[in-house]
């Protein structure tokens, strides 16, 4: 079998990684791939968006399986592109990423389909969007409509803050065309959780739970990220909290998709907030997450490839989806200065360190090769990920790890799993 996979980020190298045990899997490659996923995949030079290019390279070579990871070839159509051609291709088709792909979509099929979220409004005109503010109750959430890189979102605790954050998102259009519409949303208060999901348009199966830090700095301080680190299980996930979601949140969202003609396969990632009224929806996300990922694959037992096939063939119902009974912690080792200024091209050093480590990974994000080695390539670098017998151990574990690898500007988080001391 012959796969390819579509990213370059730490979710396609935990992705490969997972590939990468299915015993049927004689060749894998990854466009455009990073250094660390060259371990198991042939770096192809192809970008995630020349959805052309990538049909005729996986005709060539004739891929079994195409695995989309990131969000913008998604919402883009890669998964059309690929089907016209007779392609096999993992995701939702362009009509159903745009439950990720538009904020003000997902909000309004929430309401439509009376599926738990926060009170909200969506405007096109800033003039209305600050009209509706002076009127508001303060925090309040700005989100920009479309991809962003997981920074779209403000929260605003005062009326000038938020004049603030129109002018950025709607008119300085600081996420570009993502900001032409936006969404003013309730601020909500309680724990937020991860759920990832596999879905094959009728069928959903939920992963293990997993919670994520966003902020930039140690205590939920400075801007958002792309993730800083992570946990699996959340101890805040709860028999009765995951009964609830299935029956008002997780099938409700497949069947509304499907009412809505646009069915729903791949993944799907439910941002939730544990509120004091009951869980409720921040936002639908439609591949995996990351980090996430890096949590959540090392401790799934059934086979990635099984799964991934089943959510093709609409055949989800026949897999007995199993986690280990242990837990993970990721932290994000960045460059000092992300998300905003930072510098690239360090040499990275420590690698060595997790060769024959059982329950230690490190999963590149923002690296490339070079003539001097490894080298930094981004703002996220590596996500360093351990496993444990419960979350404590995971994440003394994870920081242990930590240690292991050296690059000038090194930056992480100290506090990344904090809240389990809390559970």
């Amino acid at each position: 079998m012959k796969v390819l996979i579509v990213g370059s980020g730490g979710r396609e190298h935990a992705i490969a990684w997972k590939m990468a045990q299915n015993k049927n899997v004689e060749k894998m490659y990854c466009a455009p791939g990073n250094a660390g996923i060259e371990e198991y995949a042939e770096c192809v030079n192809i970008g995630a968006m020349e959805f052309d290019k990538l049909a005729a390279f996986a005709k060539e070579k004739a891929i079994d399986l195409t695995v989309i990871g990131m969000d913008d070839p998604l919402v883009g159509g890669i998964v059309d592109v690929f089907e016209a051609q007779g392609l096999r291709v993992f995701g939702p088709r362009k009509n159903a990423a745009i439950l990720e792909g538009s904020k003000a979509f997902s909000k309004d099929l929430m309401k439509k389909y009376h599926i738990p979220t926060a009170a909200y409004e969506n405007f096109d005109d800033p003039e209305k969007a600050l009209a509706y503010l002076k009127t508001a109750k303060f925090p309040i959430v700005l989100k920009a409509d479309g991809l962003a890189l997981g920074k779209g979102v403000l929260i605003c605790q005062t009326l000038e803050e938020a004049k603030d954050g129109v002018k950025s998102i709607m008119q300085d259009k600081k996420f570009g065309a993502s900001g032409n519409r936006m969404v003013i949303e309730e601020f909500m208060t309680g724990r937020e959780v991860s759920v990832l999901s596999f879905v094959d348009g009728k069928t959903i199966k939920t992963m293990t739970s997993a919670q994520d830090h966003k902020r930039a700095g140690d205590g939920d301080t400075g801007l958002n990220t792309g993730g800083m680190g992570t946990f699996s299980p959340s101890p805040f996930y709860t028999k009765e909290v995951d009964e609830f979601c299935k029956k008002y949140i997780y099938q409700p969202t497949v069947d509304a998709m499907a009412a809505e003609g646009r069915e729903f396969k791949g993944i799907i990632f439910f941002g939730l907030m544990l509120t004091a009224d009951g869980p409720k929806v921040l936002e639908y996300n439609a591949r995996f997450g990351d980090p996430e990922t890096q949590v959540v694959l090392p401790r799934m037992k059934t086979d990635l490839v099984d799964v991934f096939e089943a959510c093709i063939d609409g055949t989800l119902d026949q897999i007995d989806l199993e986690f280990e009974d242990n837990a993970a912690v990721c932290v994000v080792l960045a460059s000092d200065g992300y998300p905003v200024q930072y510098e690239k091209g360090y040499v990275i050093s420590g690698f060595e360190n997790f060769k024959d480590k059982d329950g230690y990974y490190v999963f590149h994000a923002g690296t490339k090769k070079t003539e001097e080695g490894i080298v930094t390539n981004g703002g996220r670098v590596l996500g360093v990920t351990a496993t444990g017998a419960d979350l404590k151990r995971a994440r003394a574990n994870a920081y242990d790890a930590v240690n292991w690898i050296s690059f000038d500007n090194k930056y992480y988080r100290h506090d990344i799993g904090k809240a389990i001391d809390e559970a």
